[in-house]
C-alpha cells in the first residue's frame, strides 16, 4: 500500500479538527517537485501577480507599508536563496498541473484515512497551494490567512508560532476583515506573546492551521522550503465573501456590522459578491484584468506585491 502523503493521529482529527491546530507528518520532503531546481522552473512559469517577495529581515509586527525589499529578480531569489536575505511566496501553484496533482493527492490521502471516498467528500474544496522559499534567519510577520491549511516543512528548520483567536482578543473582527481584504499582516501585541504555541518544524513535519488563526514564522540557519496546502469549506467561503462585501461598502462610506449580526442582510451581500465573482471569473484569466479587479474590489493598494525590488537611493534633491 502506498504511504499516505499527510498523516496525523486519529485523536487529533477526532478532537481538534478543524477548530484547533495540531502536528502532522508527511512524506513530501524528498519529492523532486519541491526542490530548488523545480521551484526555479515554477517561478519562470508563473504570472508575476502570483509571485511575492521581499527581504527576510522583517519584524514580527511588520507594517506592510514599510516592508524591507530586495533588489533581485524572482529567479535570482531562488538561485541565491542561501545569501539573498529574502522571503518569497509562490501563490496559487495549483494552476500548474504538476502541483495541482500534488495538492489533490495530499488531501485525498487525508480524506481516505478519515474514512471518506475523496477530498471532495471530506469538504476539501477550492484547493490551493502556496510555496514558501526563504533565506536563513528570515521572518514571516504576524498575520492570518483566509483558509484552512496543512503547512508542511520540506527543507530546513522553522519556528511556527500559532495564536488562538477564537475569542477575538488577539485580532478583532475589524482587523480580520482588513487582513483578509487589504493586507494579511497584523500588529503583534507583546502582551499576547505567551499565548502562542511555538512549533519547531523539521523536514517531514508540519502543522494544521485553522482558518483565521494568527501566526508568525521564522527560519533558522539554512534556507527553507515549505508548502501550504489549503482549502475552503462552503462556510469559510461564505464568511470571506461577507468580509469582502463589508470592506467594499465600508470603503465607500457605509459602516457595516460584523458577520452574523444581521443574517438577512448578510445573505444579500453574499449573493451580490458571488454574482460579481461569477461575472468576473472569465476576466481573471488575464493578469492585467486580475490587477484591475483587485483594485476595484479591494482598494488601491491591493496589488502591493508588484513592488518587487528595493527602491533606488535618492542622491541629492
Amino acid at each position: 500500500m502506498t504511504e499516505p502523503l499527510l498523516t496525523a493521529d486519529d485523536s487529533a482529527f477526532k478532537s481538534l479538527f478543524p477548530n484547533k491546530p495540531f502536528r502532522i507528518r508527511h512524506s513530501l520532503a524528498g519529492d523532486p517537485r519541491l526542490t530548488l531546481p523545480a521551484i526555479l522552473e515554477l517561478v519562470k512559469a508563473l504570472p508575476r501577480d502570483r509571485i511575492e517577495y521581499n527581504s527576510g529581515k522583517a519584524a514580527v509586527s511588520q507594517d506592510p507599508s514599510s516592508t524591507p525589499l530586495v533588489d533581485l529578480d524572482p529567479e535570482d531569489v531562488i538561485t541565491q536563496i542561501e545569501t539573498a536575505g529574502a522571503w518569497m511566496v509562490l501563490k496559487r501553484v495549483e494552476h500548474h498541473p504538476v502541483y495541482k496533482e500534488l495538492l489533490e493527492e495530499a488531501l485525498a490521502s487525508v480524506a481516505i484515512a478519515q474514512g471518506y471516498k475523496s477530498a471532495k467528500d471530506a469538504r476539501f474544496t477550492d484547493i490551493q497551494g502556496f510555496m514558501f522559499v526563504s533565506s536563513p534567519n528570515s521572518t514571516t510577520p504576524f498575520h492570518l490567512d483566509s483558509e484552512d491549511n496543512f503547512f508542511v516543512q520540506i527543507h530546513g528548520d522553522k519556528q511556527f508560532a500559532i495564536y488562538d483567536n477564537s475569542d477575538r482578543s488577539i485580532a478583532s473582527e475589524d482587523q480580520i476583515e482588513h487582513a483578509i481584504t487589504k493586507h494579511r499582516n497584523l500588529k503583534f501585541d507583546d502582551a499576547h506573546a505567551a499565548l502562542g504555541t511555538i512549533n519547531e518544524l523539521q523536514p517531514g513535519e508540519g502543522v494544521f492551521v485553522p482558518y483565521i488563526w494568527p501566526h508568525w514564522v521564522k527560519t533558522k540557519s539554512t534556507y527553507s522550503i515549505s508548502l501550504a496546502i489549503t482549502w475552503k469549506t462552503p462556510e469559510v467561503k461564505r464568511r470571506n465573501d461577507l468580509y469582502v462585501a463589508n470592506s467594499m461598502l465600508r470603503d465607500r462610506g457605509f459602516p457595516q456590522k460584523a458577520p452574523g449580526v444581521s443574517p438577512g442582510w448578510d445573505g444579500a451581500k453574499v449573493a451580490a459578491v458571488q454574482t460579481l465573482a461569477l461575472l468576473a471569473a472569465p476576466l481573471r484569466k488575464s493578469e492585467g484584468l486580475r490587477k484591475v479587479i483587485r483594485s476595484i474590489v479591494l482598494g488601491k493598494d491591493a496589488n502591493y506585491y508588484y513592488r518587487d525590488k528595493a527602491k533606488p537611493k535618492q542622491i541629492g534633491m
